[in-house]
């Protein structure tokens, strides 16, 4: 007569089981994907960074490049990705385009800042998005888009 009455223990076991093996499971894919985006968005700093230091000030290719052409992460954009030209003493130049600040410029920063991560943990993805640390590399000048000789070739 007992063995009756436990015919789907089985399966509700099974799905207590399941359910949390499952999340684990995604709980671990998640896990990795955070350390990916960590380490795409401190590449992109520097990717940034080094095209920063050859290009013209703000060129366009200097966002496209730290953005990685919006295919690796696809909500990176122009509008996280901070480019400043500091100083000798790692200041802010006010006006980079002006010969006068030009002039001044010795480092290049390029910073990802505000950049917000999607989790896609089931149940767990209705959460509000992760916003990432800040990341930034400092790179020193190099001709900044101005050959010596010749003729410039665009980034």
């Amino acid at each position: 007569m007992t063995r009756y009455r436990q015919t789907g223990l089985a399966t509700v076991e099974f799905a207590l089981v399941a359910f949390v093996l499952f999340m684990l499971i995604f709980a671990v894919i998640e896990f990795s994907r955070g350390f990916f985006v960590v380490s795409a968005l401190d590449e992109a700093t520097r990717r940034g960074a080094r095209m920063a230091v050859v290009c013209p000030i703000n060129d366009p290719a200097i966002f496209q490049a730290a953005a990685f052409g919006n295919t690796l992460i696809p909500d990176l954009d122009a509008t996280d990705i901070s480019v400043e030209y500091l100083d000798d003493s790692g200041g802010v130049v006010g006006n980079p385009a002006d010969p006068a600040g030009f002039r001044l410029i010795r480092y290049v920063r390029v910073r990802v800042v505000g950049y917000q991560h999607q989790m896609m943990i089931p149940l767990a993805s209705a959460l509000a998005p992760f916003t990432m640390p800040e990341f930034a590399t400092v790179l020193p000048r190099e001709s900044l888009g101005v050959p010596r000789t010749g003729v410039i070739t665009p980034c």
